[in-house]
């Protein structure tokens, strides 16, 4: 099982429902305000970022990254642990 943390800009409509709702699906945590952590298996980064990408509009930025290592700050939850 792996982490990913997915990050976004929404620019024009800044529709944000959408996504928080797919996230919930995933059982993502908050870890700062728009990056968020979740486990997933069988799957990359690709292939959650056009997941993803049906959730938000054309314009908005989106990043998907696997975690191998990590620290953190002041985040507002940890990530799930690997």
């Amino acid at each position: 099982m792996a982490i990913f943390f997915l990050e976004y800009d929404l620019r024009e409509q800044r529709n944000y429902q959408p996504l928080y709702d797919e996230l919930a699906e995933f059982s993502a945590v908050r870890v700062l305000e728009s990056l968020w952590a979740f486990k997933r298996l069988n799957t990359n980064c690709a292939g959650l970022r056009d997941h993803f990408s049906k959730f938000i509009d054309s314009d908005d930025g989106l990043i998907v990254s696997e975690a191998i290592d990590w620290a953190t700050r002041s985040v507002l939850q940890s990530p799930p642990n690997p």
